[in-house]
């Protein structure tokens, strides 16, 4: 009999023993595995839907503030220019400003796409759900918006219609005239290298900032490898107890199979081939839980894909999206599967050693 037939025998004749111990290793690696998934699915996420909202480039001004909305705005001049750079297209212009409500100041931003936002009512005066709960306000209410009166047409659940993350939203061309006639800031596509483009538009224009894709997919990559690190380290807590696990229970087999042990070396098996044995055993233990917890995982994270990202989408209106692929990839099933058995492993590095050094006649004797 090799020794690998002996470990899966050894594995299979206490299966209650054995299931329990893998369960520590199943749930470490599926919370390490969700976890680390959820937090790569919400950087794709973030990263497509910030491509969909502000294209390749987007432009604001860096300098100026305009004391009637305290918000920095570009005047049409400086709009006029950059959208009639070449290389650009699909060029949107996005209008915020601040206005006092019951002595709060509320963010304002202008839309020119309505289907963008969900809405319950109709496009025209819209107000955020917890903003119009907050102050009583419904539809058919009246609001004072920079000194003029409106009707509330609609609310809707979202902030995130406009990046500047707004309470109250209005059509387009009102808010260009309660901002002095002036832009808050331009979204747009490029024909050409984004980076070269950005470096064109802030060489031509003082004051003026242009950020990419590119620089802003690196913030968010920056913020959420900070997350993944902390999260993992968490979960990485609770496969440390299933190895922890695995060790005690691989020193309580030794211990009641020294007698059996005692034999094996008897009728031949050498020092070695125990100490392989044990280590295989151990290594079933971390293998088989690894490769039951990414099946674990895959469900729930896609039980996720299918409750979380259509919600998001609503309540942050973005159009992101995320396939269990990039939350699951390839370098994390294998590293989890590989760095599972590698530890249960470890784990019965000791157990094995101590089996391997037991005298014959007294494993033999021992009672």
């Amino acid at each position: 009999m090799s020794i690998y037939k002996l470990s899966f025998k050894n594995f299979k004749r206490r299966k209650l023993r054995s299931a329990l111990t893998m369960l520590g290793v199943i749930i470490g690696v599926t919370a390490l595995i969700v976890l680390v998934g959820l937090s790569t699915g919400m950087t794709s996420y973030l990263n497509d839907g910030m491509k969909n909202m502000m294209g390749d480039v987007m432009i604001y001004n860096n300098s100026s503030v305009d004391t009637s909305n305290n918000l920095p705005s570009m005047d049409q001049n400086t709009v006029s220019k950059i959208k009639n750079m070449s290389q650009l297209y699909d060029v949107k212009e996005q209008i915020s400003l601040n206005t006092d409500v019951n002595g709060i100041t509320i963010p304002v931003s202008g839309v020119s796409d309505w289907s963008t936002m969900t809405i319950n009512g109709t496009p025209g005066v819209v107000l955020l759900k917890d903003f119009a709960n907050q102050f009583n306000y419904k539809i058919g209410s009246n609001i004072t918006i920079k000194g003029q009166q409106f009707t509330v047409t609609g609310i809707t659940a979202s902030n995130m219609g406009s990046m500047s993350g707004s309470a109250v939203f209005i059509n387009a061309d009102k808010a260009l005239s309660m901002n002095n006639n002036k832009v808050t800031m331009i979204t747009a596509r490029t024909k050409e290298d984004p980076n070269s483009t950005k470096n064109q538009i802030q060489s031509n224009n003082k004051g003026i900032v242009a950020i990419t894709t590119t620089d802003m997919s690196k913030q968010i990559d920056d913020f959420m490898k900070m997350v993944s690190i902390f999260v993992g380290a968490i979960a990485s807590i609770a496969l440390l107890v299933g190895v922890i696990s695995i060790i005690n229970i691989m020193l309580v087999n030794v211990t009641e199979r020294t007698r059996e042990i005692g034999v094996l070396k008897a009728i031949g098996f050498t020092n070695r081939e125990i100490l392989g044995s044990i280590l295989a055993e151990s290594g079933f233990i971390g293998l088989i839980g690894a490769i039951i917890a990414v099946i674990i995982s895959a469900v729930l994270l896609e039980i996720a894909l299918i409750v979380i990202v259509p919600i998001l989408n609503s309540q942050m209106q973005m159009t992101g999206s995320v396939s269990l692929i990039q939350m699951m990839p390839l370098w994390l099933i294998a590293g989890v599967i590989i760095g599972s058995t590698l530890l249960s492993i470890l784990a019965g590095l000791y157990p094995a050693w101590r089996a391997s050094r037991l005298n014959v006649v007294e494993a033999l004797r021992y009672e």
